[in-house]
């Protein structure tokens, strides 16, 4: 039994990015993913290009499976999604609460992923297979690690088949939150979400606006590389190689790449995994 990856990529803005994604799945097509999830903009900014990647996803014969945020979205505009995605033979929806865009308050009809998910199932049954974000390190804007617990929590009694992490790199962490989580009665499958490291500023930039940990030792391992990209990429896979060789041997249920809309680090690291 092949060991269970999906991919993550995000709807390109111009035609020469979705050349390039085109390009960068079919060599990601290898892996034989389980699915590919197409990230969905703040406020919905990119719900058409969404739409149409994962088109093209299931055009390819891969399983797509859109974010659907529902921050600023009304029941009627949810209900519209659901009826797109249903019609292009969609079978797997990322459901999220979604980031505020800046300036944006509370709008629109629904305050927490859970109120999502909940409606989903209301409109649409065991339609869709739902899968929820997890965050092992906290979500940052959750008042307590007990409240954020108590919100996947919320997020499975409402229907969610499985999460899906934000990112990290201390395997400790993704380990003591599922065990938290069973202890609360979560027997749904939490799959690690994985970033490979392609450039420093980029995953210091990206990990101090989600919340997501960059162990020291990391941080000044990639600060002390300076420019030297060679050196930032190979230092970059033997590290989340090994954080993945860890996770799989320890029982996580598949594995979740980042790939930024790149093949090259999520195949190699998988080249090394034996995957």
């Amino acid at each position: 039994m092949s060991f269970p990856i999906s991919l993550e990529f995000f709807p390109p803005k111009t035609e020469e990015g979705a050349a390039k994604l085109r390009a960068t799945r079919q060599q990601l097509y290898a892996l034989a993913p389980e699915f590919c999830s197409v990230t969905f903009g703040a406020g919905g900014s990119t719900q058409e290009g969404t739409l149409a990647t994962v088109r093209e996803i299931l055009a390819e014969g891969c399983a797509a499976a859109p974010h659907l945020s529902c921050i600023g979205q009304t029941r009627d505009s949810i209900r519209e999604r659901l009826a797109a995605y249903a019609a292009a033979g969609v079978q797997r929806i990322v459901a999220l609460r979604g980031d505020l865009p800046s300036g944006y308050g509370l709008g629109g009809e629904f305050r927490w992923a859970s109120d999502l998910v909940a409606f989903i199932r209301s409109e649409t049954g065991r339609q869709f297979t739902l899968e929820v974000a997890a965050y092992p390190e906290v979500h940052p804007q959750a008042r307590s690690p007990e409240a954020d617990l108590r919100a996947f929590v919320a997020k499975v009694e409402a229907g969610a088949d499985a999460g899906i992490t934000q990112y990290f790199f201390n395997s400790d962490a993704y380990f003591r939150y599922v065990d938290d989580l069973y202890k609360l009665g979560v027997d749904v499958p939490i799959v690690p979400g994985i970033m490979p490291i392609a450039s420093s500023a980029q995953l210091l930039r990206f990990s101090d606006a989600c919340g997501a940990e960059v162990p020291r030792w990391i941080r000044l391992r990639l600060q002390a590389y300076g420019d030297d990209t060679a050196s930032i990429r190979a230092f970059g896979l033997d590290v989340v190689t090994d954080l993945c060789d860890q996770l799989r041997t320890a029982g996580a249920p598949g594995l979740h790449f980042y790939t930024m809309n790149q093949s090259a680090a999520t195949l190699e690291i998988c080249k090394r995994l034996a995957l």
